[in-house]
C-alpha cells in the first residue's frame, strides 16, 4: 500500500493545460469507474477545480507512472507536455499535500473555504462510484479533521481578501444585522453576483438589483429572490436602501451628491452606506462629504485587502504547524498498520508453544510425575523456547558488525530501559 497525490494547480501549469486535463461532470464518473476497475488502484479519489487537477490513491505496489500514463491516455495529452506541470507527494508528502489542499493553504487565495467543500464534494463522488477504500476513507476524513482544527484554532479565513467578500465584511461592520438591512446592488455582473452570494450567505433577504439591462438583473434576481428595477429608476428607490454596493462599467457616475441628498432627507437621515467597487466610479466622491453617507472606494477595499492578506499569512504560519503535526501523526498510525500481521504472527507463535508446553506437563502431572518437577522443566523448555530466536538475532547481529541492528533488538527486549 502507498499513498499517492499526483497532479497539476495554478502554480504549475497554465490555464490551457489545467483545462486540458480537467474532469468536467460527464467526465468524472466514467474516469472513476476506470481507477474502480484498474488493477494498480486500490482506492482513488479525484478532485478537479477551475485552479488543479489531482489524483489522490491508494496504488498497489510502485505503480505511480501507471497512474500518471492513465491520466495522460484519458485526457489525450501527450506525457511529454503534461509531466514538465506535473508533481508527485508519497506516503507522508501526501498525507501533508491533501491536508494543506483541504486547509486552504495552497489555494490562489490563501485561506480560502470553498476548496474544503470541493474536496469533500470529491470524496462523496468516489464513495458513490465504490472507489474508497478502507485507508482512503480514514485518510480524508483525517483531512477534514485537520482543515477543521485549523479553522478553529487559526483566524486564516476569518479576514476578507477579495473585492466582492471584503465589500461584504464592511457592510457587517457597520450593521448590526444584515437580515433587517436592504442592500440595492448596482451592476449585474460577476463581482456583484458574488457580493450578492456573500450578502446571501450572511442572511441579507432583501435586495435590489439595478442593471442597465433587465434580463441579466432577472437571471441573478431569481437567484437571491431580490427586487429588479432599471439604472433610471435608482433615484426613485434609493432612499429604501441602507447599503448600496456597485459595480458597473459607465464611463459617468450613476449615483450623484444630489440623488443621495434627497434620499437622505426622504430616510430621515438614516445612515447609508456606499460601496463602490466600480473603475471608473460608480457614485460622485462628493457623496463621502455627506453627513450621514459613508463611501468607501475600492481603493479603501484594497488596503483593507492588503492587511488582511498580511493577516492570513500570520496565520498560515501556525496552520503549517497545524499540518505538519497531524500529518506526521498519521502517517506514524499508517507504519503502525504494517506490524499488525508481524504482532499477530508473533502471538499465534507464542501462545502455539505455550499451549504444546502446557499439554505436555499436564500429561507427565496425569500419568504420576512430580507437581513441582514438572512446573520446573515447564518453566525452563518455555523460557528457552521463547528466547530461542531473539538470542540468535543478537548473535547473527553482533557477527555480522550491525550495531544499529543489534540496538534495535536490545530496545524491543526491553534491555535499555
Amino acid at each position: 500500500m502507498s499513498l499517492l497525490a499526483i497532479g497539476i494547480n495554478h502554480n504549475t501549469a497554465s490555464v490551457e493545460l489545467r483545462e486540458k486535463v480537467a474532469f468536467s461532470p460527464d467526465k468524472l464518473s466514467g474516469a472513476l469507474q476506470q481507477l474502480e476497475a484498474s488493477s494498480y488502484v486500490n482506492g482513488g479519489v479525484i478532485l478537479s477545480t477551475c485552479n488543479r487537477t489531482e489524483i489522490y490513491c491508494d496504488v498497489k505496489a510502485d505503480n505511480k507512472s501507471r497512474v500518471i500514463s492513465w491520466l495522460s491516455e484519458f485526457h489525450d495529452v501527450p506525457p511529454e507536455e503534461l509531466k514538465p506541470s506535473l508533481y508527485l507527494h508519497e506516503d507522508q508528502a501526501a498525507i501533508k499535500h491533501l491536508m494543506r489542499v483541504a486547509c486552504g493553504l495552497d489555494s490562489l487565495v490563501l485561506g480560502e473555504p470553498q476548496i474544503l467543500g470541493q474536496v469533500k464534494q470529491a470524496y462523496a463522488d468516489s464513495r458513490e462510484h465504490h472507489v474508497v477504500d478502507s485507508a482512503m476513507e480514514k485518510w480524508f476524513q483525517k483531512a477534514f479533521s485537520v482543515a477543521k482544527r485549523v479553522r478553529t484554532e487559526t483566524d486564516i479565513g476569518g479576514n476578507a481578501v477579495s473585492v466582492a467578500y471584503a465589500a461584504c465584511t464592511l457592510a457587517k461592520h457597520i450593521f448590526e444585522s444584515l437580515s433587517d438591512s436592504t442592500v440595492l446592488l448596482v451592476g449585474a455582473g460577476e463581482t456583484i453576483e458574488l457580493v450578492a452570494k456573500h450578502l446571501s450567505a450572511n442572511g441579507c433577504t432583501k435586495m435590489i438589483v439595478a442593471n442597465r439591462t433587465r434580463e441579466r438583473a432577472e437571471g441573478l434576481a431569481r437567484e437571491f429572490d431580490a427586487e429588479v428595477i432599471s439604472l433610471n429608476e435608482i433615484p426613485e428607490h434609493l432612499a429604501r436602501a441602507d447599503i448600496v454596493i456597485s459595480s458597473t462599467a459607465s464611463p459617468l457616475p450613476i449615483i450623484g451628491k444630489g440623488m443621495v441628498e434627497t434620499a437622505l432627507k426622504e430616510r430621515k437621515h438614516q445612515p447609508m452606506l456606499f460601496v463602490d467597487i466600480a473603475v471608473p466610479r460608480d457614485v460622485e466622491a462628493q457623496v463621502g462629504e455627506l453627513n450621514d453617507a459613508y463611501l468607501y472606494t475600492v481603493d479603501d477595499l484594497q488596503s483593507i485587502i492588503s492587511s488582511n492578506i498580511e493577516q492570513r499569512k500570520a496565520e498560515a504560519i501556525q496552520a503549517e504547524a497545524i499540518v505538519s503535526e497531524e500529518s506526521a501523526a498519521f502517517m506514524a498510525w499508517m507504519r503502525s498498520l504494517y506490524a499488525v500481521d508481524s504482532i499477530r504472527e508473533y502471538r499465534q507463535s507464542a501462545n502455539e508453544i505455550r499451549q504444546d508446553l502446557l499439554d505436555k506437563a499436564l500429561q507427565s502431572m496425569a500419568a504420576g510425575t512430580d507437581p513441582e518437577k514438572v512446573l520446573k522443566e515447564l518453566s525452563n523448555k518455555l523460557t528457552n523456547k521463547l528466547i530461542h530466536a531473539p538470542t540468535r538475532a543478537l548473535q547473527t547481529a553482533a557477527e555480522q558488525g550491525e550495531p544499529a541492528k543489534l540496538v534495535v533488538i536490545r530496545e524491543s527486549l526491553g534491555l535499555d530501559k
